[in-house]
């Protein structure tokens, strides 16, 4: 879908080799329903991995309608500040993707264009998985948020008592569609059952 004017609609969405890929499901099953807004995603290959160990999916699979961008194209259009979008998800976030995003030291799609939303103020969400933190995790963490981006944790919400892994990870994407300003009824918002 082609983008004119100054109503762009446009967002990116990443996924590295962390735990966590229902997280990123749901995003992707609520961008594939929103033909409005258009979708850029890049998968690094552990993944690849984790989505085919944890979900017993592939990317195109995952999110057909998604414009798929290969993770070693420095050519794509992520890896440059003239393409406009308004935000960029990493979900699940490895440490790994964190840390090379933290130090500006790109290896990758994923980590260039992590560093072009936080060089041009765009808005940067890392929903990072990990368990127990390192000091150097601690300090990345940090680093990135001081940079500009906002840290999001995999934590779900278990107040709503959620019946199913699904339940739970649709709360939890509802809460980075909230960070994105974008309208959904995936779950139910505290005081509001």
């Amino acid at each position: 879908m082609a983008q004119t004017g100054t109503e762009i609609n446009r967002y990116v969405l990443a996924l590295t080799g962390a735990s966590g890929m229902i997280y990123a499901r749901e995003l992707l099953a609520y961008f594939a329903g929103r033909p409005d807004l258009e979708l850029h995603a890049v998968i690094s290959a552990p993944g690849e991995q984790v989505l085919a160990l944890e979900l017993g999916l592939t990317p195109g699979e995952l999110a057909p309608g998604a414009v798929w961008h290969r993770v070693d194209d420095f050519t794509a259009p992520l890896a440059s500040g003239s393409f406009r979008a308004r935000a960029m998800v990493v979900v699940p976030c490895s440490m790994g993707t964190l840390g090379a995003i933290a130090q500006g030291a790109g290896r990758n799609l994923i980590h260039r264009a992590g560093e072009v939303f936080l060089k041009e103020r765009r808005s940067l969400i890392l929903v990072v998985r990990e368990t127990p933190l390192s000091l150097i995790h601690l300090k990345n963490l940090t680093r990135v948020a001081a940079a500009g981006a906002t840290v999001m944790p995999a934590c779900p919400g278990f107040y709503h008592r959620p019946a199913t892994l699904e339940d739970m990870s649709r709360q939890f994407a509802g809460r980075v569609l909230d960070l994105l300003g974008l309208a959904h009824q995936l779950g139910p918002r505290w005081g509001e059952n």
